[in-house]
């Protein structure tokens, strides 16, 4: 893609949980604006048909296109799993998914080519990441953490309880012929929240990649620009204009959003997309 000197991206996600992506987004590339559209009022997307996932993300990312994005980000793993195809065909624009660039990084990061994927049951029973991994060689154990998200969004990103609940889903998943693998994916974007709890409870040989962060080096890649290596200074992030849609009751969005994205959001506009 050629370089556009002040892109306008669009990011998409069910919910909040995106906003870890455009939190990461905006520590690489702060010389942007942002568009997000959170699809509140339908989540959780993982109980859905892929053809009611593919329905609803493009009728999304039809709204952000007609709201200016040149370049659009689809932060949730659900439908990035289920209907990137889909949403690709879809769009005017170039589209960006959390899988690949995941994959990618946890390519590079494996030394023994032996990779733990963790992620929502859909994401998980879609495989995507599995697919995306064999691809490039590597041996994949896939492990769902439904509690997870619950528990981030509850604020509890250093409660015992979800320590002990993380610690039991990664014995689980580094048991048995897994036990040597080197590299574990976060393949939900409510899961860089844990990051730091996952790094306590993780093998001291595992390095942790997350998708979030990957997929912002892939969007500075598309757009001929030297992503920032580090979080970009609060001044410069502050230069980008940042716009939230959200489906559902934008005070909501407001509260639960500032605790994913790392600071206040403002400027949220309630959607109601007609079916």
């Amino acid at each position: 893609m050629t370089s556009i000197r002040r892109p306008t991206i669009g990011v998409f996600d069910s919910g909040v949980g995106g906003l870890t992506v455009l939190r990461a987004l905006l520590d690489r590339i702060p010389n942007a604006d942002y568009l997000y559209f959170g699809d509140t009022a339908r989540l959780p997307y993982g109980s859905k048909s892929a053809a009611t996932v593919a329905h609803y993300a493009v009728g999304a990312v039809n709204y952000l296109q007609d709201h200016g994005a040149e370049l659009l980000v689809i932060a949730c793993n659900t439908a990035t799993a289920l209907a990137f195809d889909e949403i690709k065909v879809g769009s005017r624009v170039e589209v960006v998914g959390v899988v690949e660039p995941g994959a990618d990084a946890a390519a590079h990061a494996s030394t023994n080519r032996r990779v733990i994927v963790i992620g929502t049951e859909a994401t998980v029973a879609s495989h995507a990441y599995r697919r995306a991994l064999e691809a490039r060689g590597i041996t994949v154990r896939e492990k769902a953490c439904p509690l997870l998200v619950p528990l981030v969004e509850e604020g509890w990103t250093e409660h015992p309880v979800t320590e002990q609940v993380a610690r039991i889903y990664l014995s689980e998943a580094f048991a048995e012929d897994a036990r040597d693998a080197d590299v574990l994916v976060l393949g939900c974007t409510h899961y860089p929240l844990l990051k730091p709890l996952l790094r306590r409870v993780a093998p001291d040989h595992v390095t942790i990649v997350d998708s979030a962060e990957s997929t912002a080096h892939a969007v500075a890649g598309h757009l001929a620009i030297d992503p920032i290596h580090g979080p970009a200074e609060p001044e410069r992030r502050s230069d980008s204009r940042l716009r939230f849609f959200a489906t559902d009751s934008a005070e909501k969005f407001k509260k639960m959003g500032a605790r994913f994205l790392g600071h206040p959001v403002e400027d949220v506009v309630h959607v109601d997309l007609k079916e």
